[in-house]
């Protein structure tokens, strides 16, 4: 029973232990950096700000993990807040309204997951072209002008506090956490995703119907991006065409720094989580200590590098090269 406890000890010190510890090392620099880092209000903001990137890439690890990738989940994140904030407009009661944002995103992900397997398309190159489609869509009906939101119920989801201490999108990707990690780690779904990821073919011969489970996947990643998309919505106070922009390199650099491999087969949410923390930790950090944009650019850009390169490094330790 001990052998046991200290076996799954090493094991969580092993795949979480290097991320953890980026982690802890950049709370220490930014700290040294700037006296406002560790003020109460700061670190609630970062963690309300980087919710929103870890539910995206929450979705985006499903993808990873068979080997896929989709670079369309920022413009579905601003597409299903548009869609929200017309129905809004439209006298569409909230709970409706947030039904209809979040099947906007299923369809969207629905979409790539079925142009890519029924066609035989690179997911890469299906996300680039719906990256733009689904941006020209949200441009059309708004001609690309922001809707106010004023909705009590929805400014709430982004902007209040559980027992005024909490933040509300704090809450809602912890729960996310949960259920994800439920789904990927502990139900058939998630290990034929995982058999899909390590070895395609193989999943074919074992009768792993896998053109339908990426649709299925795509789909999830749809809706994670649109649940991103309704916080963002509430805590900008409106529906913005261009909100979103770049975030899906948020969400593979957070995914990839949590452990999920590029090439898949192997992934985590908690890890997701610790690396969305790390990117929210230094997009805050850059901006406390006055680091211009175009800088903070640079940096993200080194970090997604890294990030691949230890990817490639730990397969070819596990492949023995």
């Amino acid at each position: 029973m001990n052998g046991n406890k200290i076996f799954r000890e090493n094991s969580l010190v092993k795949t979480y232990g290097g991320v953890l510890l980026a982690l802890i090392s950049l709370l220490v620099l930014f700290s040294i950096l700037s006296p406002h880092f560790f003020n109460p209000n700061n670190v609630l903001t970062i963690f309300a700000q980087v919710s929103i990137i870890a539910i995206m890439a929450f979705g985006m690890t499903f993808v990873l993990m068979i080997g896929e990738i989709d670079l369309s989940v920022g413009s579905i994140a601003a597409l299903s807040g548009l869609a929200l904030g017309l129905m809004l407009s439209y006298g569409i009661s909230a709970p409706f309204a947030i039904l209809i944002a979040l099947l906007v995103g299923a369809l969207a992900g629905f979409a790539n997951g079925m142009i890519s397997s029924r066609l035989r398309i690179p997911t890469f190159i299906v996300t680039v072209a719906t990256m733009g489609i689904f941006r020209g869509i949200g441009y059309a009906p708004t001609d690309a002008k922001p809707i106010n939101i004023e909705n009590s119920a929805i400014l709430a989801l982004g902007n209040k506090k559980l027992f005024d201490i909490i933040p509300i999108p704090v809450v809602i990707v912890l729960i996310l956490l949960v259920i994800f990690h439920i789904v990927l780690s502990k139900t058939k779904f998630g290990r034929r995703a995982k058999m899909v990821g390590g070895n395609k073919t193989a999943a074919e011969y074992v009768g792993i119907n896998t053109k339908s489970l990426q649709v299925k996947i795509f789909a999830i990643s749809g809706i994670a991006s649109a649940i991103s998309g309704i916080l963002l919505t509430s805590r900008l106070y409106s529906a913005q065409p261009n909100s979103a922009v770049g975030y899906e390199l948020d969400a593979i650099a957070a995914a990839v720094l949590g452990g999920t491999s590029l090439t898949g087969g192997y992934g985590t949410v908690f890890g997701t989580f610790i690396g969305a923390l790390i990117m929210g930790v230094i997009n805050n950090g850059m901006n406390l200590i006055g680091l211009p944009y175009f800088y903070q650019q640079i940096v993200k850009g080194l970090i997604i590098i890294v990030a691949v390169y230890l990817d490639v490094r730990n397969k070819e330790r596990i492949l023995g090269k």
